[in-house]
Formats: C-alpha cells, structure tokens, sequence
C-alpha cells in the first residue's frame, strides 16, 4: 500500500458513499485508475465492507455500557457455548476475548437503563460459565470511530 491507498482508505472510512470521481478527486487521481485501487484493496481484504452509520438514540439503542466479564471455568467447552451465546444476543454490539483481566469485554447496547437492567439480570447473568459481571457507563465519548 502507498501513500494513495492510504488516502483512498481515509477517504471511505470517512464517507463510504462518495462516488468514484468525487474520491478520485480527493486523492489526486483519474476516475479509471481510482476504481482499478479501489477493487485490488476490496479483493485484497483492505475494504471489508461498507457500512452506515445509525444514530444510537434513533434506533432504540441509545444507552451503551462497558461490561467486564469474567467466566468461573475457563475450559475449552465452557468458552465456546459462552462465546456462541453471547455473540448471538443482539444487544451485544462488541464481544472480545481479552488476555489478562478481565476475560471477556463487551459494549452492550438498550435502549435505557431498565432495559440493560433486564439484559444483564434475565440474560447475560444466566449464561452459563459467568463468574463475575462489572458494568461501566461511559460519562463522555471523546473518540469512537463508529
């Protein structure tokens, strides 16, 4: 990848629904080869995909919460139904397996409070394996790249 690669990358992440030329534009190429860049990085696994992006509030997912996760067993059974179920519930918007402490990080996402309250204690809670739950709301987001 060079340098208009690069730019070309920005230029999606930042607005996926420019058209070709308006993208050859910003990154100082012709409409041709412009395209040509875009499909190599599309076929190469660069570009993954193009997304929008929805208000939270909007779409009824407006309260979001870190959730630490720690499981009381840790053998190979017990990860793969927990990560299966966990990954499946739909108000987890961001699931990862962490080295160190705690195990597992998620960002849930419900409409408000009483509806995360409901999640943690009628779901998540009863997902077997868990050890420990500990939720963090987020006071002020200072970055997100979503």
């Amino acid at each position: 990848m060079d340098r208009i690669d690069r730019a070309i990358i920005d230029e999606l992440a930042a607005d996926a629904r420019l058209t070709n030329t308006e993208l050859a534009d910003r990154v100082g190429l012709t409409p041709a080869p412009c395209l040509r860049r875009v499909r190599r990085l599309e076929q190469d696994g660069v570009i993954t995909g193009y997304h929008a992006r929805v208000d939270p509030v909007s779409a009824g997912r407006g309260f979001e919460v870190i959730v630490n996760v720690d499981l009381a067993t840790k053998d190979r059974a017990t990860v793969s139904r927990f990560e299966a179920l966990v990954a499946a519930y739909p108000e987890v918007v961001e699931f990862r397996r962490m080295f160190g402490l705690p195990d597992y990080f998620l960002r849930v996402a419900t409409a408000d409070l009483e509806s995360f309250e409901r999640f943690v204690t009628h779901t998540l809670e009863d997902t077997p394996g868990i050890g420990r739950v500990d939720s963090h709301l987020t006071m002020k987001t200072i970055k997100s790249r979503a």
